[in-house]
């Protein structure tokens, strides 16, 4: 009964070891990150397929960066300041990296692929930003 138990044992230590490898990606940001947001202002007119930005661009994209991509979101507008606002964006993306000349290096050889993809997906000019993640609050008690 002994054995059973130490091959038992053995196997979860096993199987703990292979899961905990697998989750090693990085997912929260510290300071000094670089982030990059990609926002899709809302208006007349406009359409976003967010299952397709989703399942296909946002993952090619990812796939560009390779392994200076810490992680990236997906943020799908709401509303505005008020639950009767619109929403000032349909969607929001950003890309967590560690270094901006890399990124933007992958970016560059890629660009034609990425800017053909929005017809896909909609008929927005998206604006960018790249920031600095300078500081992480976590409020204490929760």
């Amino acid at each position: 009964m002994l054995s059973r138990t130490r091959l038992l044992l053995l196997l979860l230590s096993l199987f703990s070891f292979c899961w905990a490898s697998g989750q090693s990606a990085q997912t929260t940001a510290v300071p000094g990150t670089i982030k990059v947001t990609i926002l899709y202002p809302n208006g007349d007119g406009k359409n976003f397929d967010m299952n397709y930005y989703e399942q296909k661009h946002m993952p090619m994209v990812a796939g560009f960066i390779g392994k200076n991509l810490k992680f990236y979101e997906i943020d799908k507008g709401v509303s505005g300041r008020t639950p009767n606002d619109k929403a000032p964006f349909m969607a929001i993306g950003y890309f967590y990296i560690s270094d901006l000349t890399a990124y933007n290096a992958a970016i560059g050889q890629h660009r034609d692929e990425i800017v053909n993809d929005f017809k896909n997906y909609t008929n927005i000019q998206p604006v960018i930003q790249i920031s600095e993640v300078k500081q992480l609050v976590y409020p204490s008690g929760k």
